[in-house]
């Protein structure tokens, strides 16, 4: 995600394009950059640059309105692969890319670096510290954080991986867990410095376990002198009773076959009761660990608070087929913030929701200010799920086709490929993966540090 407080040259050229900026205190006021009113355009706001956001953003390039991004971020994140950088495959800057560089080209949008605190509906106007920005349509794409399921006090011992700074902190965490290792006496703290605990089975944490276990496995292998970094134990927990659920159960299966080959312990029907810097409490059994990683629940922004939306348990926005929330057809939730069924079944929140929604929410304005009929409820077209267990094993679901195995990584390693935002991090990415393919080795294991 990303967004600056500055507008670009192009879009400070003309007062057509300027960003209207409102204070909202007096003291304030040196901030305000009103357009005069005869240069105004229907004004649309969109919170959030990841996935639904920018495709959002992009869809409305031709449209006679004025866009403005904003994010807190100056980046969009390709999160699928964030669990490469977390394993030392990738760097981050490989899956990233500037949002003002990515929107450049648009005339009409300018972008926003700053946090949301909130949205008067009534005044139409989204709020950031102490100015407002003014909107005639909204679109809120904030995405979702962490879930510890009420246990937030196992964050500092558990952390999870939805940005860059997540990334970069478990990958130093893992690789310092064999640092220490190879200098500890004790056979016992030993085990438990390599000791990876994965809890969660989603797509996530099953990627994550199968990199971390040919990090130990390959990368490392020949690199310590005191220690193996094969022998150690990497362990995936999920509380169901099969990984994988998104997917049929033979394709899980499959998947549990693949990972149990790489050395990783699948343990299924076994939830996690405790967690602390020692280590963890799966189903009633203590298990030393020197690195818990959480790969499990979400839950969604605040964005419910700021509308007085009704919300689902996970914090999320109950939309409209139309993706609006009740009394205000102008403001559209879209992504992991908003919850919506289609087939009777709530739809999952993962990137192709959000963009098809974004796209969505898109077309829907740009009717709307054409004068044109509405654009008729959102449906999502599902053009498959994929998950990668290792270097050369993925599985693809397309509809009823199923498939598994080398070819389906290819196809995995493609799709992954085509999506990532720009041809210099394509190229690097490729290349990146093929230099691993061929040699094992991972090219970002840097240990960073918060004062380096």
């Amino acid at each position: 995600m990303t967004n600056q407080h500055e507008t670009e040259a192009s879009e400070t050229a003309t007062a057509e394009n300027a960003v209207a900026i409102e204070p909202t205190t007096a003291a304030a006021s040196v901030v305000t950059a009103a357009r005069p009113p005869e240069a105004l355009k229907p004004r649309v706001v969109i919170i959030g640059a990841g996935f639904g956001g920018l495709q959002a953003a992009r869809a409305l390039h031709d449209a006679p309105v004025q866009v403005t991004v904003i994010d807190r971020r100056n980046h969009h994140l390709f999160q699928p692969l964030l669990y490469q950088v977390a394993t030392a495959g990738l760097s981050p800057a490989d899956i990233s890319a500037p949002v003002r560089s990515v929107l450049r080209k648009q005339a009409n949008t300018a972008v926003m670096l700053g946090e949301v605190t909130g949205v008067d509906v009534e005044r139409q106007r989204v709020i950031m510290d102490d100015v407002s920005i003014p909107y005639d349509y909204l679109i809120i794409a904030t995405g979702a954080r962490h879930s510890y399921f009420g246990h937030d006090e196992w964050e500092p011992y558990a952390p999870g991986l939805k940005t860059i700074s997540d990334a970069t902190f478990i990958r130093r965490k893992i690789l310092l867990a064999f640092e220490a290792a190879e200098v500890e006496c004790d056979p016992e703290k030993r085990r438990a410095l390599l000791t990876f605990v994965l809890v969660g089975a989603g797509p996530t944490g099953v990627e994550m376990a199968g990199a971390i276990a040919e990090l130990a496995h390959k990368a490392l292998a020949a690199d310590f002198r005191h220690i193996a970094p094969a022998s150690a134990r990497i362990v995936l927990v999920e509380a169901a009773p099969r990984i994988l659920t998104m997917f049929p159960e033979t394709l899980s299966k499959k998947s549990q076959q693949a990972l149990n080959h790489l050395g990783v312990e699948v343990r299924t029907c076994a939830p996690v009761e405790a967690v602390d810097s020692e280590g963890v409490m799966i189903a009633g059994q203590r298990l030393a660990a020197g690195t818990v990683i959480w790969t499990a629940g979400v839950a969604a922004s605040p964005a419910g608070q700021w509308l007085g939306a009704e919300m689902d348990r996970a914090g999320r926005v109950k939309v409209r087929d139309d993706l609006t929330i009740p009394g205000h057809p102008n403001v559209f939730v879209i992504g992991d913030t908003s919850a919506l069924a289609q087939g009777g079944k709530p739809l999952p929140g993962v990137a192709p929701v959000a963009m098809q929604e974004g796209r969505y929410a898109a077309a829907a304005i740009k009717r709307q200010v054409a004068g044109k009929p509405d654009k008729g409820p959102f449906r999502y077209f599902n053009k498959g799920n994929l998950a990668t267990v290792g270097r050369s094993f993925a599985i693809v679901e397309i509809g009823p086709f199923r498939l598994t195995g080398l070819l389906a990584w290819v196809m995995w390693f493609f799709i992954h490929i085509l999506y990532l935002i720009g041809f210099r991090n394509r190229f690097i990415v490729s290349f990146q993966w093929a230099w691993a393919y061929l040699t094992f080795q991972r090219g970002a294991r840097l240990i960073i540090f918060d004062n380096t």
